[in-house]
This record gives structure tokens, sequence and C-alpha cells, in this order.
């Protein structure tokens, strides 16, 4: 009876270890034999942006002071003369009767701002400033106040302060040399918010999220993913590039809430086989969903090469006759390049396949550009073209 127990004892400590030993190998293997595809997930929030909830263009007309010679010229610019008589006035200072007026110091400029979503009074803001007549330098010039409208016609912001220029300007007698644009600035935080654009995000039981590159797939995915994390059908495809989320039943918090937590969900988008072209710079991008059906491509052009050696001929020495002529010499070389012959470029299952077979051709990028119009023109290209 002890011999027998002892045995069983044996046995099953040394199944134990078969089992344990077997179950580290199989962790190994799943941690450095077997590894998983990385794929292409982005960020909601980097795939949609709220409905609602965007930027405000605005734009002024305003005087900068303070050039050194560079402002408009006032025969050249009329409305810089008026902008001067009526800034001056508003000062108690009357000028309308002051025959030729003559300054150089100040010039009429266009200020444009983007007003963020959910700006609120005495946040700033930057500003672009441009001039509008013939000065040729905003350096060391400051704004002056300078109300910013919306679309609406009302003030949300209004602008002043020195303005930084990136690029300048150098004249001399002989030459001149300009470097960047001087005719336009920044002013860095230049701009004060007068007055917020209405949005109650907070109230709101629904909002609409639209996607930057419009998509079924893409946006189909993205509503599956927020039903999943949330738990319920919130999320409902309207259309390619809108998903309309909307806030459950029972759900305490606001919608705003709820935005900020499925924005960090990740969705992979699904992209559409195309391939851009920019002729005049020879650059070609492809999608990753590009396919090619099997081709045979021969690439050839015909160059002819004339060059002209004259050789000048002269009578014999000492000789009473004859005349010194140039003869022409002409030589013409034809090139056909009849050692190309025909490329076969294979069903391509992947993009690697296809550049792989592409570069096979040994050409360019421009001849590259052409050929991958007359894939698509024999049908055998399934992607669209895009011509920049």
């Amino acid at each position: 009876m002890p011999l027998m127990f002892t045995l069983r004892t044996s046995i099953i400590s040394g199944f134990t270890r078969i089992l344990a030993l077997y179950g580290l190998c199989a962790s190994l293997v799943l941690s450095l034999g077997v590894s998983q595809p990385v794929n292409a997930a982005s960020r909601l929030k980097d795939l949609v942006s709220v409905e609602g909830v965007r930027e405000n263009q605005l734009v002024g007309y305003g005087l900068v002071v303070g050039l050194n010679g560079t402002g408009d010229t006032l025969r050249n610019a009329p409305f810089t003369q008026q902008s001067i008589e009526s800034m001056l006035e508003r000062l108690g200072v009357n000028t309308r009767d002051a025959a030729n007026m003559v300054t150089d110091n100040v010039a009429a400029v266009i200020v444009t701002a983007d007003l963020p979503a959910f700006s609120r009074p005495g946040n700033r803001i930057d500003v672009q400033v441009s001039t509008m007549g013939d000065a040729e330098d905003l350096r060391g010039g400051v704004l002056m106040v300078t109300p910013l409208l919306g679309a609406d016609g009302e003030v949300y912001a209004v602008a002043q302060g020195p303005i930084a220029v990136a690029g300048f300007a150098a004249t001399g007698a002989a030459a001149n040399i300009t470097q960047g644009v001087p005719t336009s600035g920044r002013i860095a935080s230049g701009a004060i918010v007068e007055r917020e654009v209405p949005f109650e995000f907070a109230s709101m039981q629904q909002v609409n999220l639209s996607l930057k590159n419009p998509d079924f797939t893409t946006a189909k995915r993205i509503a599956t993913t927020i039903n999943n994390a949330i738990g319920s059908n919130v999320a409902q495809m309207i259309d390619p590039s809108t998903v309309q989320l909307v806030r459950p039943a029972g759900f305490d918090a606001p919608l705003i809430q709820m935005v900020t937590d499925v924005e960090q969900l990740t969705v992979e988008p699904d992209t559409p086989a195309k391939v851009v072209i920019d002729d005049r710079s020879g650059i070609i991008v492809m999608g990753a969903n590009v396919r090619v059906s099997t081709v045979a491509i021969a690439q050839g052009n015909l160059t002819i090469r004339i060059s002209e050696t004259p050789v000048a001929s002269q009578p014999n020495p000492f000789s009473d006759q004859g005349d010194t002529v140039v003869l022409p010499r002409t030589n013409i070389e034809v090139d056909t390049e009849s050692e190309n012959r025909l490329a076969l470029v294979e069903n391509s299952v992947t993009l690697q396949d296809l550049v792989n077979g592409l570069n096979a051709l040994g050409i360019g990028p421009r001849d590259m550009i052409s050929i991958l119009q007359a894939i698509k023109a024999a049908g055998a290209l399934q992607a669209d073209i895009e011509v920049m």
C-alpha cells in the first residue's frame, strides 16, 4: 500500500511538471513567436469634427502707423488719406481743409483673424495684417485700434499692437533684395474678444459627428465602435459624412461628457483606392488599396540628335587659284531604344507588389505618370486617378 501511494504521487508530480512546462512554452510562443499585425487605427477625434464646434472668420480695416518711409503714397492710395482724416477727426484734429497732405509713414491694411469656438470675452487671439495700397514694408509699424467684424456685421474683437514681420526688403542705387513678404505681418495675441458666439452645447440632446474624409465604411465603423463602447444604440450613420450621436435615456451627465468619452475611441478608417498625380513636380502618391491587373508594358522614346561640325576648305599652298570656303558637315543620330522590351507587371495583391512591379520597369516619375494613366485607360488599374 505505501509503495502504490508513492508510485501514484510520482506520476501525478511528473504530469504536473509536464503541464507547467507546456504552459511556459505556450506563453513564450505567444510572447515571442506570434506578433499581431499593427492596424492603422486612429482616434475618433482625429477622424471627425463636432458639428457646430468651429472657428469663425473675422475681418477689419485699419491703419498702421510708425513706418520708416515705407507706407502708402497718398496720391496712389486716396482711401489712406480719407482714413487718416477720419481718424484725426475722431481725435479732435480737423484736417479737412489741409491741402496736399504728404505722409509716407502710414499704411492702410486689412486685418483678419479666426475666432475659435467657445471663445469668451477677454480672451486674446492672433491677427494677420496685410497692406492694401502701395506700402513697401510693415516693419516697425503699429496697428491702430481696429474693430473686427463677423459675417453678420457685428464686432466680435478689437485688434491693436506692434506688427511682427518675417520678411525684409533692402534697396540700393543699382540693386535691391527682398526676403519673404514684408507687406504682411502678424500680431500674436493682438486682438481681444469682445463678443462670444452663442452655442448651448450642454443643453443639446443630440449632436452630429462630421467625418473629415466622408466614407460609407468608415462611418459605419464609427457608429458600431461607439455603440459597442457605450452598450446601447446611441450612434447612427446618417450619410457617408455624418454620424448622429444621441444622449441615451438615464444618462445624467451632459452630452459634452459623452463626446469627450467617445472621441478617445480608436477606429480604423477605410480609404478609397486613389492615385494622386502632380504633373508639375512629378509626385505620385498611391493609396494602400490600389490594385492593378496583369498587364504588359513597353516604354520607349524616339530621340533624334543633330550636330553641326562645319569644316574649312582651303586651296593648296602657293596656289593662285581657289578661295577658302566653309563646308557644312551634319551628323544625324536616331535612337529608337530598340533594346527595350515588353515588361510584365503581374496582378498585385498589396501596394508593395505594385510598387515592385512598376519599379522593375526602370523609369522615372515623369514616364511613370504616363504609364499609370495608360494602365487606367486600359481598365487594368482599379483606382481613381486625381491630377493636381
